[in-house]
């Protein structure tokens, strides 16, 4: 661009559009996207939306022990932050290209 030239309007208008739709496809990707999270070798596992909606625990019978909680209680955490970190990356890899390397809230 020249020096003291403006920029075009229109095609700020269009870029901004562009990135706005880009952003919208992404996040319905997002959406629709499916996570799992395990822990314990599988004896926990996690399902989440790649938009952090948590959708579902299994938790295999083997580990539910009436005497020891605590171990179960510390692998459904131990899923959750598993599918957590999945979540974040796909947001990362979605939401990155859309918003040209600019953070969104929440993402």
């Amino acid at each position: 661009m020249r020096p003291g030239a403006q920029p075009n309007m229109q095609q700020i208008m269009k870029q901004a559009q562009k990135m706005q739709e880009q952003v919208a496809k992404a996040q319905a990707e997002l959406a629709e996207a499916e996570l799992t999270g395990t822990a314990g070798g599988g004896l926990v596992t996690v399902v989440i939306t790649g938009l952090g909606e948590f959708k579902s625990v299994k938790i295999d019978p083997k580990v539910v022990d009436p005497e020891d909680v605590e171990t179960l209680e510390d692998l459904v955490v131990a899923a959750i932050h598993n599918a957590a970190e999945a979540q974040r990356e796909l947001a990362e890899t979605k939401m990155g290209p859309a918003t040209g390397g600019f953070s969104l809230p929440g993402f």
